[in-house]
């Protein structure tokens, strides 16, 4: 399970990045989320190969 923070994310278009502990950025889409994320939220998230490079998928809040 990866870790990071959410860089940005947009409710009204359903996408935006995460900023993993290691400095990379991933592509997170509405549908790969589990939980609700707001800019700033310490989160858990899986990676899987997109159209586009890597996604974050099954997103979850950090306890």
């Amino acid at each position: 399970m990866n870790t990071g923070t959410v860089k940005f994310f947009n409710d009204s278009k359903g996408y935006g990045f995460i900023k993993d502990d290691s400095g990379q950025e991933y592509f997170v889409h509405v549908t790969g989320l589990v939980d609700e994320i707001r800019q700033d939220d310490r989160v858990t998230y899986e990676l899987k190969e997109g159209r586009k490079g890597m996604n974050a998928i099954n997103v979850k809040l950090a306890d």
